[in-house]
């Protein structure tokens, strides 16, 4: 999986980066964690700080076109963002935990 970041923007009126990139891959569409953990580690940023937005793929194309904000704090992420944005972005480790106890 390759990640090519086409548009990198600072929004500081909401304290955070937007990102528009590419992502190439070979085989079956990567998951959005997976986007979601490579986009971080390229970008060098904490993983909680990172949504993604969108991903959307072409038919038949090996190469999905995406949408992410990296946040500056936490507090910030939760005053501005959807509660469903918020709970998609967790991990399915963590969703599976909150619903055992």
């Amino acid at each position: 999986m390759d990640i090519k970041i086409l548009k990198d923007k600072k929004n500081a009126l909401l304290n955070r980066r937007e990102l528009n990139f590419i992502v190439k891959y070979e085989g079956p569409t990567p998951s959005r964690n997976d986007v979601r953990n490579k986009l971080a580690a390229i970008l060098n940023a904490p993983l909680e700080m990172l949504v993604i937005q969108r991903i959307k793929t072409e038919f038949g194309m090996q190469e999905s076109k995406g949408y992410a904000k990296l946040y500056e704090n936490a507090n910030r992420m939760k005053e501005v963002e959807l509660e469903y944005i918020l709970k998609r972005k967790q991990a399915p480790l963590e969703e599976t935990e909150g619903k055992e106890a």
